[in-house]
């Protein structure tokens, strides 16, 4: 980790440790919906002036408020949300990626429905491949798809080698591909074969596994 990344990460700490404390955590949540003075604050919470000062200046020190003089009463100050006070506190890095590439078994389900919901929300590439690619897609996932929105009619399984490159974030969501390509790098999600059962409700706990995965995802990757 560089010197740049070490100082972020310790700033995430920072803003951690000082919302690790519930009446911290309690001045965030109202900070978010709009800016109060220390009366104000004092009055929803409950405590002492000289508490509520201790709490204030940990959370400007963190990094995640500001305070400034009213424009009415110069007496008066108030505190608000500082800029991107929230940002980068989900756990998580962030990587840069060229394209994405999604692999299973088959191709013919979950790395299917994985590149057309990343297409959804990014603008990184994606593409997806099997390791022992089906003659054609499952018509489960096609069926699921077309219930949200999606088109996977047109679309053929492809062989991993075939489309593969070497600099492709790779995302297995196969348990028998990621077991047979160990080592190759990359993050795997542990989705269940939706085709062991064969029935709408698997392709949409499938789909559905897919979909939180991807939106969780696809902010902490920007294109290289």
């Amino acid at each position: 980790m560089d010197t740049e990344q070490m100082n972020i990460f310790r700033a995430r700490v920072a803003k951690h440790a000082a919302l690790a404390d519930p009446a911290r955590l309690r001045i965030v949540d109202l900070l978010t919906l709009g800016d109060l003075s220390p009366t104000e604050l004092q009055a929803e919470l409950g405590m002492p002036s000289n508490l509520l000062s201790h709490h204030l200046r940990s959370l400007e020190e963190a990094g995640l408020a500001t305070r400034h003089r009213s424009e009415a009463d110069k007496r008066r100050s108030y505190f608000r949300l500082a800029a991107g006070a929230l940002d980068g506190l989900a756990p998580g890095r962030e990587h840069a990626a060229r394209r994405v590439l999604f692999i299973c078994t088959r191709n013919s389900a979950r790395s299917q429905l994985a590149t057309a919901l990343w297409r959804q929300v990014s603008d990184i590439p994606s593409i997806s491949a099997g390791t022992h690619p089906a003659e054609r897609i499952a018509e489960g996932a096609v069926a699921v798809a077309r219930r949200h929105g999606v088109d996977l009619d047109q679309l053929t399984p492809r062989q991993l080698d075939q489309v593969a490159a070497a600099d492709d974030f790779i995302v297995t969501v196969c348990d028998n591909a990621h077991e047979e390509l160990a080592g190759l790098g990359g993050i795997h999600w542990s989705v269940p074969d939706p085709l062991r059962l064969n029935n709408e409700d698997a392709f949409e706990t499938a789909f559905t596994d897919l979909s939180a995965r991807i939106n969780d995802l696809a902010p902490r990757l920007h294109a290289a």
